[in-house]
């Protein structure tokens, strides 16, 4: 390693920016790490911290002027602009917690990164190491979904609500009276899933190329929305069409940014020649090399599937089942639509197989959402609500973002319950007399054997649900086993309970990992007579007022001496977690044990709290509780917590604040507490005080 002996005398410096989707303890935990590795090894590092609370402790111009380096430790996208002609090592947050000297010691050979937009020289997400790749396909992939996913529920849901208040059936499909107040509201519905497309493809691109990649990337995903329609494509590519123009228009931008071109060309690159250049490429690309071969799939499937119409009811069934689901808009989906749309009047029972399958994606996928809601973020779970209420008017698009988000897990569960739905109608002979599918066909009028039709979609619901829980629960455990910087870009990250709690209505959209990108606005105020509560409220109150014997108070007084266990009498964590509640209690702060245990669980069920180096940090916010109140307890043998690093928790916080509590105080407690517990001689000190009285005194350094 590079030694600031070596610098000419000049000392080291390196700057830092920390950030997970959650914003709560791991960038904060990254940020101390980074810093004590640093001042180890006698280099100076200012780290910014992009949390839920704000960014804090923000890089200047002057910080970044003087940096010989800079380390982005974040699982969430970071403007890069800033940081041109710096050498730039871009990695996931885990890696800041748990290799931080390995970090200082690459970023001073990393890649410079080359101005402009979001990627060092290079491109790829820059920094060494194979995963890094992997990493920026991922973090550009997730960049996609979510802006995606307000144009699939506005539009799920406008169309959703005029089938069922303005559609009427006709031998067409679902329909209404031109210029009513239904057809337009149906109208604007179309055009949200028409954007749909286009927005995944062009914020994959983006994430990957920035601004110059944004015109070709949705370009490139309207041309997988409608195809037949601008180039006369026998079908649409879907959205795996929009996946693949995404990482091409991206890869394509950072490509043509490696060309050298005169000094007088550079200022237009990223304004007028990138992005024509390369919406020509793409574009051209498309129609003649891509729109061709599915053109020939589509119709060679097409001869093929009414081939089949002849073979067993079973067989038709699963097959139209399977191909209705794998692409939901796509070639094969439409091939076995449209088939079975052709076949109505002569063989009504294909669309009755068709039908059935059409709503198992979305109701499966939200049905998994409620089922194993610790495996999803909170707007996945949000996502999942309105893919439910999708899926019972026969929208399958609804499933696009989970399809889109782990397409290795849910395709085949979305196949799997396809087929089962499809080959259970089949079997029924269950009939379709208008080319739609899903529960509103049926309150039409249009479905013969209406009973095992919904015997059927429940069925394929079920399986698709239940495979894919399955699918992303053996991904994850295998992730555990894996390097901790994949493990953390599966598993939640701690957040309050009570924000993310409940996907509906409700739950305001701001959970951890939930699409208002942060923790919940509401939080815990600080109580009467706690002192004061400016710039000081995060600091501890270590000084004692004037004339008084108390103990020092720790975090604004929320931890006093009467909520500090030198010894747990539990063994497991749910038994733990009682007994915190009750020491909690015995403040006074606590309206409902039973109610604080039950939501402070809730929260485990989402996902573990356990942070590693022998801490845990259980939490809830909830109404049961008058105060914000927070415990400390140790547990000499350890308790099982179902950490990231395999350690058991023996050094336990436990934080409660009301539900109508206001301000975000909570999730500045958990931030400090996840900073000062990084420090391996506080964690040393807390563990060896003799008694309740010297845990006080070692938390009063808590600042």
């Amino acid at each position: 390693m590079t030694s600031p002996a070596s610098e000419g005398q000049r000392k080291l410096k390196l700057l830092a920016v920390t950030a997970c989707p959650t914003g709560i303890a791991h960038t904060y935990m990254a940020a101390e790490k980074l810093a004590q590795a640093a001042a180890a090894l006698g280099i100076e590092m200012k780290v910014e911290t992009q949390g839920s609370i704000g960014a804090e402790n923000v890089l200047s111009d002057n910080d970044v002027r003087e940096a010989d380096g800079i380390i982005i430790a974040a699982d969430k996208d970071v403007a890069l602009d800033r940081f041109a002609g710096k050498k730039v090592l871009s990695v996931p947050v885990a890696d800041g917690i748990h290799r931080p000297e390995q970090l200082i010691e690459q970023v001073q050979s990393a890649a410079v990164h080359a101005g402009d937009h979001g990627l060092p020289a290079g491109g790829g997400g820059g920094g060494a190491g194979g995963g890094k790749e992997r990493s920026a396909a991922y973090k550009a992939l997730m960049n996609g979904v979510s802006h995606m996913i307000p144009f699939v529920v506005v539009g799920g849901l406008l169309l959703a609500v005029s089938i069922a208040l303005g559609g009427h059936s006709t031998p067409k499909g679902i329909e209404f009276d031109k210029d009513s107040f239904w057809f337009y509201v149906n109208t604007l519905g179309t055009l949200g899933f028409k954007l749909m497309l286009p927005i995944f493809s062009g914020y994959i691109a983006f994430a990957l190329g920035d601004r110059p990649a944004l015109v070709p990337g949705m370009i490139g995903g309207f041309l997988a929305y409608d195809g037949v329609t601008i180039y006369g494509a026998d079908a649409n590519a879907g959205f795996l069409g929009a996946i693949a123009t995404g990482f091409l228009a991206g890869y394509l931008v950072i490509w043509i940014r490696k060309v050298k071109v005169p000094k007088f060309v550079q200022p237009i690159m990223p304004i007028i020649v990138i992005p024509i250049v390369s919406t020509l490429a793409l574009g051209l690309f498309y129609i003649y090399v891509i729109g061709q071969p599915i053109s020939w799939v589509f119709t060679h499937l097409t001869s093929w599937l009414n081939g089949m119409t002849g073979s067993s009811a079973i067989v038709l069934g699963a097959l139209i089942g399977l191909m209705i689901a794998f692409d939901m808009g796509g070639p094969v989906n439409k091939t076995a639509f449209l088939v079975a749309v052709g076949l109505i009047g002569t063989n009504n029972a294909v669309m009755g197989m068709a039908a059935a399958a059409i709503p198992v994606m979305p109701l499966g996928q939200g049905l998994a959402t409620l089922l194993r809601r610790k495996l999803y973020t909170d707007q996945e779970r949000e996502t999942g609500i309105a893919a439910l209420f999708m899926g019972f008017f026969g929208i399958s698009e609804g499933a696009i973002p989970f399809a889109a988000a782990r397409p290795a897990q849910v395709i085949p569960a979305n196949m799997l319950g396809g087929a089962v739905a499809g080959a259970v109608a089949g079997v029924a002979g269950v009939t379709d007399s208008v080319p739609h599918g899903g529960p509103i066909v049926s309150l039409f009028g249009a479905v013969g054997g209406a009973a095992m039709f919904f015997v059927a979609i429940a069925i394929g619901t079920a399986v698709t649900a239940l495979t894919t829980n399955a699918l992303i629960d053996i991904k994850e455990r295998r992730g555990r086993r894996g390097e901790a910087g994949t493990a953390a870009a599966v598993v939640p990250e701690p957040a309050l309970a009570g924000v993310a709690v409940g996907a509906g209505a409700g739950s305001g959209g701001t959970g951890a990992g939930g699409s208002a990108g942060g923790a919940g606005a509401a939080g815990a105020g600080v109580p009467a007579g706690s002192g004061d509560q400016g710039a000081s409220a995060l600091s501890v109150q270590a000084s004692e007022r004037p004339g008084s014997t108390a103990a020092p108070e720790v975090l604004s007084g929320y931890l006093t001496a009467r909520t500090v266990k030198v010894q747990l009498a539990s063994h497991d964590k749910d038994a733990a977690i009682r007994e915190m509640a009750e020491m909690l209690a015995s403040t006074g702060n606590v309206r409902d044990v039973d109610e604080l245990v039950r939501v402070a669980l809730a929260r485990e069920a989402q996902g573990t709290t356990g942070l590693g180096e022998e801490i845990a940090i259980p939490h809830a916010k909830t109404d049961a509780v008058s105060v914000p109140t927070v415990g400390f307890a140790r547990s000499a043998e350890g308790i099982e917590w179902g950490s990231l690093d395999g350690t058991r928790a023996k050094l336990i916080f436990m934080i409660s604040v009301p539900e109508a509590a206001a301000g975000d105080e909570h999730l500045r407690i958990l931030a400090l507490l996840s900073r000062k517990l990084m420090d391996t001689g506080f964690r040393g000190r807390l563990s060896e005080a003799g008694d309740a009285a010297a845990v006080l005194e070692v938390l009063g350094e808590i600042r």
